[in-house]
């Protein structure tokens, strides 16, 4: 099955499988819609659509669209996400060709790279209304309020699209927009985040930023915005790499491109000296965090929308949300990517629990001294892993996604003065609410590997205990008859 082509083909392909309810009875987006979702994310139920939005008529909101694996494989067309990482490890990762028939190989890769970049169209979908200028009200968006001390309504399933005013790399990010007035936005750009980026380039050279806020559109555009792509790499490439084939873009005004499949596009600009308090917003760590913040201000010069639109959002806090399914789809679909950099690694997890930058568990095959701290330290500087606050490093036939076995390796392995490292003073997540000073604290290390001699006083590790072997064959062949099952 290919990738999903927009979204009202995802809400069909969902409602075919079983996986899209309907709701019908009117509910207001304002904390009611977010804690209807809450308690499906919480039972890990369906996507669903609220087709009567209280006080948005002519509105429709989609929410826990991908809030399982098997929904996010769906919607890409693929049976394991792990071969997204590797459609991009193949184009990325290659040898320099050396002989003739290398070379026409290479031409050949050249051409497949080309098939997963955007294609521009003239016309956009989402062009059958339009406002601009003081016409523009994005206070008539169904945006969700999802915690009762939230500073106001948020977009929290909006692509921000900006371009890089150095390179002209495109960036797509999920993050949260609060709604200001009727002309004004404030995107919570972390300081870690490629968004931020784009915006402090914008800044340093005296420049208004080009941005767009895409709600609702293809969804490998969609899953883009999650996926920790690493800079440069264009994110509407990777989103081709992710849907199998190029995305159509439409090129707006401000020279933004954008999906030409989007439900509702907010076209504008970011000033550098324009900032406002942003917040209290009840985060994926499941806390408010520091309110009153000042973030970027996007004034809006237009709106555009298709007509009777549907307006994704998500909803965070607490785990079992969405935001778990969708770190699970960014672990697998980069698992390629970190097995290529460190071929060591055999597996990782993201435990739903670990909220995204908590914790990692990585099993990896053990050759030298050293060796699991220095997969700590390789991914520390690793992108968005960069960010993850506690890194436990177990050998490879530990399952990672097994907890028991993991506490077991951390157990029976880990001698607490030899094989736990605090990084102190470093980058962290910037919502974390662990951390006094907001991006700024510290990392931990667990090797829970078992010890070489070098590691282990020049002593051998303790043999494991195993049966016996003949004594476990004769037991397999009476085993059935035993009655113990």
């Amino acid at each position: 099955m290919p990738a999903v082509r927009d979204l009202r083909e995802l809400l069909r392909v969902y409602e075919e499988k079983g996986e899209l309810r309907r709701v019908r009875v009117p509910l207001s987006p304002v904390l009611e819609i977010p804690e209807v979702l809450r308690r499906v994310m919480q039972r890990r139920g369906p996507a669903v659509l609220f087709e009567e939005v209280k006080g948005f008529p002519g509105w429709r909101i989609a929410g826990n669209l991908f809030g399982s694996l098997e929904r996010i494989k769906l919607a890409l067309g693929v049976e394991r996400l792990e071969d997204v990482g590797e459609r991009l490890v193949s184009l990325a990762w290659r040898s320099p060709p050396l002989s003739i028939v290398e070379k026409l190989r290479s031409l050949r890769d050249v051409l497949d790279l080309g098939r997963y970049a955007p294609r521009s169209v003239r016309r956009p979908s989402f062009g059958d209304e339009v406002v601009e200028g003081n016409k523009v009200n994005v206070e008539t968006l169904p945006a969700i309020m999802q915690w009762p001390r939230d500073g106001g309504r948020y977009i929290t399933f909006g692509q921000v699209y900006t371009v890089d005013p150095v390179t002209g790399v495109t960036n797509i990010g999920v993050y949260r927009v609060m709604i200001r007035g009727p002309r004004e936005l404030v995107v919570h750009w972390q300081m870690h985040k490629r968004g931020r980026l784009a915006y402090s380039l914008a800044s340093e050279r005296g420049e208004k930023l080009p941005i767009a806020v895409v709600v609702g559109s293809d969804p490998a555009t969609m899953l883009t915005g999650v996926m920790p792509v690493p800079y440069p790499m264009d994110k509407l490439l990777f989103a081709g790499i992710m849907a199998g084939r190029g995305v159509e873009v439409y090129r707006l005004p401000n020279g933004v491109l954008v999906p030409a499949s989007a439900e509702v596009v907010i076209e504008g600009w970011v000033d550098p000296d324009k900032t406002a308090p942003e917040g209290p917003f009840g985060d994926h760590w499941g806390y408010y965090d520091t309110p009153h913040e000042e973030f970027p201000v996007i004034t809006v010069e237009r709106l555009w929308k298709k007509s009777n639109p549907v307006f994704p959002v998500t909803v965070v806090g607490k785990p079992p949300m969405e935001d778990a399914a969708l770190g699970k789809a960014v672990e697998r679909v980069f698992l390629p990517v970190l097995r290529t950099l460190l071929p060591e690694i055999v597996d990782i997890n993201l435990p739903e629990y670990g909220v995204f930058q908590g914790i990692a568990i990585v099993s990896i095959r053990k050759r030298y001294p050293g060796h699991a701290k220095k997969v700590m330290m390789a991914l520390w500087g690793l992108g968005q892993m960069a960010l993850t606050k506690i890194i436990i490093v177990v050998d490879h036939d530990v399952d990672v996604h097994d907890i028991n076995q993991v506490l077991w390796a951390v157990s029976a392995h880990v001698d607490p003065q030899r094989d736990v490292v605090v990084v102190p003073g470093t980058h962290t997540d910037q919502l974390d609410p662990a951390t006094p000073t907001p991006g700024y604290g510290s990392k931990l290390g667990i090797d829970a590997t078992r010890k070489l001699p070098e590691e282990y006083g020049g002593k051998e590790w303790p043999a494991e205990v195993e049966p016996d072997p003949e004594t476990a064959r004769r037991v397999d062949e009476i085993w059935a008859s035993l009655g113990l099952e």
